[in-house]
């Protein structure tokens, strides 16, 4: 039995095939070119975690023996002995030749055969690491990593050689929609009927749109890393359940751990879109709630509220900011109690619906320590780390161009020296403390243009690096001094009491 490997590879060759086709390679050619690459890709990966199985190996032949890769009469054993699979997990490490034409195509003409291209190479992926009995950290790394290879490529074409592409552009070429296409078999289902007053559920969005919006958000590499994996894993399990085949008893609650700003919230709106995809969640609304919406001041309600609120949740993922607050309190604090109540509705809920601790990382720690249960229901932790400089710079720089300004020359220099004056301390704002410094820059340079007459345009768009530079670091305000050198005092240029900063 290959687990899927022959619908994966059908769709491959029939959906890149016909890509090429349409660019004008004759049918036999383009057969041949693609069969041979989903070949090279199997091969690859079986190699990549060194060991080669029988399943692994019995399912290249039932599927490439046909095909005419390999002969009818080889064996697991005959595989190895001939090294057929040594050394081909080099293969994943840049795309390949075919990879690059297609590449081509799209950059000249608009088309969308990349895409399809990766989609279906990274259903190839999830078909191969689902073949052994349980699919290995290797496996599921790689596919991750050549996801990457193909989107970096993707977003960097090459130049287009005078007189186009290699071949020619296939006519109307366009991602598969969502939900359609051969790979979409391979698709959860919608959720649950709704109930007869409820509106029906949109259909889940594809995990390739999802990761990649993901892989668009500034910094978080290490998040992004994780996430990527837990979907490869999650889509894997998935396949084999689906056929019937073991796998291992998860939980997909998580541990955020992390300073305010470093998109926490974030992430996790954008993880109850991916674990609808996959079929985790049935409808994948997001909620997010605190310590007020779930303890209560009176004997016996906090219980009802913890529930009333995972039932809004249910079918969805649930946020709990803060979460150690929970543990603060009196002898007269119901939190330990929403504690046990919490526990309880996350066993009692926990194929239903997903639950995320959020919080600063030492806390949230100490949290687990506090009851025993947190440690079992949330076995898996993901650091969100504090960004750099440079990438809140880009935040900023976001942030100018939603709010339609832009920044005027050095006026990013002096707003990364400004980040770079914050001590990175436990409570950093990240995030936050790029939006603040934007705030208080537009009054700065409203305050600056207050003095002139008639400004031109460009004039109440751009943002100066005295704009930036003047706004006082939270250490400046709190102390009341002036501020750092090269910097006008705050109360030279009229920054009114009750900053952002102070």
């Amino acid at each position: 039995m290959d687990h899927g490997l022959t619908r994966a590879v059908e769709a491959f060759v029939a959906d890149v095939g016909a890509a090429l086709q349409a660019a004008g390679v004759s049918a036999a050619d383009a057969e041949r070119q693609v069969v041979q690459e989903a070949y090279n890709l199997c091969m690859a990966l079986v190699d990549v975690d060194g060991r080669h199985t029988d399943p692994e190996l019995w399912a290249m032949v039932m599927r490439f023996a046909p095909l005419g890769q390999l002969r009818p009469e080889t064996t697991p054993a005959m595989a190895r002995e001939n090294e057929l699979a040594k050394d081909k997990r080099r293969w994943l490490e840049a795309p390949s030749a075919l990879y690059e034409v297609l590449r081509d195509l799209d950059a000249a003409r608009g088309t969308g055969a990349c895409r399809i291209y990766q989609e279906r190479a990274i259903d190839i992926g999830y078909a191969v690491a689902a073949l052994d009995e349980y699919p290995s950290r290797d496996e599921i790394d790689a596919i991750t990593a050549f996801r990457r290879v193909l989107a970096d490529a993707m977003a960097s074409p090459r130049p287009v050689p005078p007189g186009g592409p290699a071949v020619a552009p296939p006519p109307g070429a366009t991602p598969a929609a969502p939900g359609t296409g051969p790979a979409a078999a391979a698709q959860p289902a919608p959720g649950a009927a709704p109930a007869p007053n409820e509106a029906p559920l949109p259909p889940p969005e594809k995990l390739e749109d999802l990761l990649a919006e993901l892989d668009r958000l500034i910094g978080l590499q290490v998040v992004k890393d994780e996430v990527h994996r837990l979907s490869a894993l999650l889509r894997v399990q998935k396949l084999r359940e689906e056929r019937g085949l073991p796998s291992v008893d998860t939980t997909n609650h998580l541990i955020f751990s992390g300073n305010p700003g470093t998109g926490k919230t974030t992430v996790a709106r954008l993880l109850a879109r991916i674990y609808r995809s996959l079929g985790v969640v049935a409808k994948g609304q997001y909620l997010e709630v605190d310590r007020s919406e779930l303890v209560a001041g009176f004997v016996g309600q906090t219980a009802t509220k913890v529930a009333e609120v995972f039932a809004r949740a249910d079918g969805g993922v649930l946020l709990i900011d803060e979460a150690y607050s929970l543990t603060r309190g009196g002898e007269r604090d119901f939190g330990r109690e929403a504690i046990d109540a919490v526990v309880k509705e996350v066993e009692d809920r926990r194929e239903t619906m997903v639950v995320i601790l959020a919080g600063y990382p030492r806390e949230m720690a100490e949290l687990v320590a506090t009851n025993p249960g947190f440690e079992s229901r949330f076995p898996k932790t993901i650091r969100f780390p504090d960004y750099s400089d440079a990438e809140l710079v880009e935040i900023l720089r976001v942030q100018l161009a939603k709010g339609g300004y832009e920044a005027g020359p050095d006026a990013l220099a002096a707003a990364e020296a400004w980040f770079g004056a914050h001590p990175r301390g436990p409570g950093f704002g990240n995030g936050r403390l790029a939006r603040n410094l934007f705030e208080a820059a537009v009054l700065r340079h409203a305050l600056r243009l207050a003095e002139v007459a008639e400004p031109t345009d460009e004039q109440l768009s751009t943002l100066l690096p005295g704009d930036i530079a003047s706004v006082p670091t939270a250490a400046e305000a709190a102390e009341g001094d002036a501020a750092a050198p090269g910097r006008s005092s705050p109360t030279d240029d009229g920054n009114p009491e009750g900053s952002p900063y102070s």
